[in-house]
């Protein structure tokens, strides 16, 4: 009896293991190390291999992909990858601060350039602000977004997202990590995006809440925020190249619609962000399109508290429409105990809303408990690195 037990613990041992999500699932592993078209199943992607994205893939709904910790997944080079997790299928990437998982660049250290590859985009059933099901942007053609703000698109902890972004048509790019109607049952903790070439983090409405995010020299936006965005994004970071940016767009710490064209459409766009440290470049090298630290537009809400935007170009702390403004003014908005510094302290509150002036904007700041500070260089650097970031990032100079 004794010998039968132990051939059924051993045989079990090699016919199934208890990966991330908590069931005890076959493992699956693809016979090649090449990922092209759909995945279908669940399955495994382990760190004894360098995995190659080949185009499009799509994780079809009802299928996990699980990555174990310390995995690599490259593009090809000649036909850009991407990976769209679709609704209802799973992204169980849970690395480590010792072993992150890591999708980059196909090409050698030395030749890697923004916009190698595609990206990592997440697609949910959370809520949206559209009045038709949206296809996500990028050429992709998937649908997201739907009515259940607890959906669960997976795990993503201890991630590195470099080199990515790229343009499948104008104003139609795919991010180094895309949100699309993610919900609130996601975990999204200790993400890193490198030398992204279209925004680092973009959030197309849903409910996901995230926190210790670090955009690192993004080419536009480090943070976009959409069509009814509602989570929180907490303890999270970014710091831009002084030489790098887009060269058709303008570069923002923050960019936040509740729309592309700033209707009224609900529910409204308001992210809710905390103990965010935001740091531009602040160099007189710095190339033009470096823009603004937060950019509210079209008629969106907010909530940004205990975080600092420093060193931008052309100012901190600015409002772009009379319904942004509005919200502000009426307390629907909040920005409460945070520190300013724009390159010129003249620009630390900008505003082209008849509503409310930048001069007015400045005393309803101040009297909130925010303040305008003068941090030098240096101290801007230092700003840049909180304990949470040691052992999983890293800060390369463009192509190293």
């Amino acid at each position: 009896m004794k010998k039968l037990l132990g051939l059924i613990l051993v045989l079990g041992l090699f016919s199934c293991k208890k990966e991330l999500g908590g069931d005890v699932t076959p493992i699956n592993v693809p016979t090649t190390t090449t990922l092209s078209g759909n995945i279908n199943t669940t399955t495994t992607l382990t760190s004894d291999k360098v995995w190659t994205l080949k185009g499009y893939v799509y994780v079809t709904d009802g299928a996990k992909l699980i990555i174990q910790p310390g995995t690599t997944i490259v593009s090809d080079i000649a036909e850009k990858g991407a990976l769209i997790i679709e609704r209802g299928a799973q992204l169980l990437a849970e690395g480590t601060s010792a072993k992150p998982i890591v999708f980059t660049s196909g090409k050698a250290v030395g030749e890697r350039t923004p916009g190698d590859w595609g990206g990592v985009v997440l697609l949910g059933r959370a809520t949206t602000n559209r009045t038709s099901e949206p296809t996500i942007e990028g050429g992709i053609g998937r649908p997201y977004g739907g009515t259940n703000d607890l959906d669960n698109s997976g795990i993503l902890k201890y991630v590195r997202i470099e080199y990515a972004g790229i343009a499948a048509m104008p104003n139609s790019e795919i991010n180094a990590l895309t949100l699309g109607g993610v919900g609130s049952g996601t975990i999204i903790e200790n993400v890193q995006t490198i030398y992204a070439n279209d925004d680092a983090f973009e959030f197309f409405g849903g409910t996901v809440n995230a926190k210790n995010l670090y955009a690192y020299a993004t080419a536009d936006d480090d943070y976009d925020f959409d069509f009814g965005y509602r989570g929180s994004v907490s303890y999270s970071v970014s710091k831009r190249d002084p030489l790098f940016v887009d060269a058709g767009d303008a570069g923002n710490g923050v960019e936040c619609d509740n729309d592309g064209t700033g209707t009224s459409a609900q529910p409204f766009t308001h992210p809710k962000l905390d103990n965010m440290i935001l740091v531009g470049p602040f160099d007189v090298t710095s190339l033009a399109n470096h823009n603004l630290g937060l950019r509210w537009r079209r008629a969106t809400q907010f909530t940004i508290t205990n975080s600092k935007i420093v060193g931008y170009q052309k100012g901190a702390f600015s409002m772009e429409s009379n319904e942004t403004a509005q919200a502000y003014k009426d307390g629907v908005s909040k920005f409460q105990n945070n520190e300013v510094q724009a390159y010129d302290p003249l620009l630390n509150f900008k505003s082209t809303s008849v509503v409310i002036t930048a001069a007015d904007m400045k005393v309803k700041a101040l009297t909130e408990g925010n303040k305008e500070v003068s941090y030098t260089k240096a101290e801007m650097e230092t700003l840049s690195k909180p304990i949470w970031i040691s052992g999983w990032t890293r800060f390369p100079t463009k192509g190293n």
